[in-house]
C-alpha cells in the first residue's frame, strides 16, 4: 500500500493511502480534511484546495501550469518551491513519501 504524509494545520501528521486515478483533492477530501474547500470543485479557479508540497523536488510532479500558478500567486501563503493547487495532482503510485502541508487559507 503506497502512502503519502499530510499535515494539517494543527500540525498533526498521519499517513494516508494514495488512491491512484484520484486527484490530491479528493483524496484529502474524502478522508476528512474539510479546510480544502474546493469550491470550484476540481476545476482549476479557485485556490481553496491550496497545499505545501514539502518535498516536491524529490517527486515527479507534474509541472505547475500558468492558470494553477498565478492562482497560487494570489494567496498570502505562495511559496513557489512548494505550494501547489492540490486538484492538479493527480495521485501515482511514484508520489509515495509526499510530505503535504495543509496552509491557512486567505
Amino acid at each position: 500500500m503506497k502512502q503519502i504524509v499530510v499535515t494539517d494545520l494543527q500540525g498533526q501528521s498521519r499517513e494516508l493511502e494514495i488512491q491512484s486515478g484520484w486527484s490530491l483533492m479528493e483524496v484529502l477530501r474524502e478522508n476528512g480534511y474539510d479546510e480544502i474547500l474546493a469550491m470550484c470543485g476540481g476545476s482549476c479557479s479557485c485556490a481553496t484546495c491550496h497545499v505545501h508540497i514539502s518535498n516536491s523536488d524529490q517527486l515527479d510532479l507534474p509541472p505547475v501550469e500558468e492558470d494553477e500558478e498565478m492562482l497560487l500567486m494570489t494567496t498570502d501563503a505562495y511559496d513557489a518551491s512548494r505550494s501547489r493547487l492540490s486538484c492538479q495532482v493527480p495521485m501515482t503510485d511514484a508520489l509515495e513519501g509526499m510530505h503535504v502541508q495543509i496552509v491557512e487559507m486567505d
